[in-house]
């Protein structure tokens, strides 16, 4: 059995697109997925950059290209009313209603990303919000609701193992030490999992270790 971790921010357009497009393009191997929500901001504080949308003619690109990627999948996806939102309290409740590692199940994924992307509504709106945590209250252990101390610890240390796993971004597919960015890596992904020659030790994955720095930005 191939166990790949998932990283996700319910935030990012291309998250949900691959936690929807996952399923077909791994079909026929073996494989079982861990969903592992982490802070996207996280990642990008640690790293020092902007997101996608905090930088105006690629926040207009991203939207028009993730709708057209989702007409050309045949995706139910509409835009959240407002974006960028703060998408910690959908963290929260992901982990609330997670096990005791803060991994969500599919079923809970699902409607984490069905709230922001489909009906074209504020994500962060609080009456949404409260609907959503009744929807999913018996999967929230007792002790442990969105606002508890062990839940923004678990998110935390979530976003820390991504962290140490190399993920930069979101989504994020990790098998072992190799990680696997965005929807367009799914390809990629298949073909490791099908063992193909490319990614063992000296090959393509590792050729690039080669490369060396031209010019470093002051």
């Amino acid at each position: 059995m191939n166990d790949i971790t998932f990283f996700y921010d319910p935030i990012s357009p291309y998250a949900y697109l691959a936690f929807e497009q996952l399923p077909k393009a791994l079909e026929g191997l073996n494989y079982s997925v861990t969903y592992t929500p982490i802070l996207f901001a996280g990642l990008l504080k640690t790293y020092g950059q902007l997101g996608p949308a905090e930088i105006a003619p690629k926040r207009d690109w991203t939207y028009r290209q993730v709708l057209w990627t989702a007409k050309t999948l045949g995706v139910n996806f509409q835009m959240p009313s407002q974006h960028p939102f703060n998408p910690l309290p959908l963290l929260r409740l992901a982990v609330a209603c997670g096990d005791d590692a803060g991994n969500t199940n599919r079923f809970v994924t699902q409607q984490i990303f069905n709230h922001v992307w489909h009906g074209g509504a504020d994500a962060a709106a609080s009456e949404r919000l409260d609907a959503l945590t009744q929807q999913l209250a018996h999967k929230i252990k007792t002790g442990e609701e969105s606002s508890s101390d062990t839940v923004k610890e678990k998110l935390k240390a979530n976003t820390d193992k991504a962290l140490q796993a190399g993920v930069f971004g979101v989504p994020s597919f990790v098998m072992g030490k190799k990680v696997f960015w965005g929807l367009d890596s799914l390809p990629m992904l298949r073909e490791y999992l099908n063992g193909s020659a490319w990614f063992e030790k000296g090959e393509g994955w590792d050729s690039i270790a080669k490369i060396g720095v031209g010019i470093k930005r002051v």
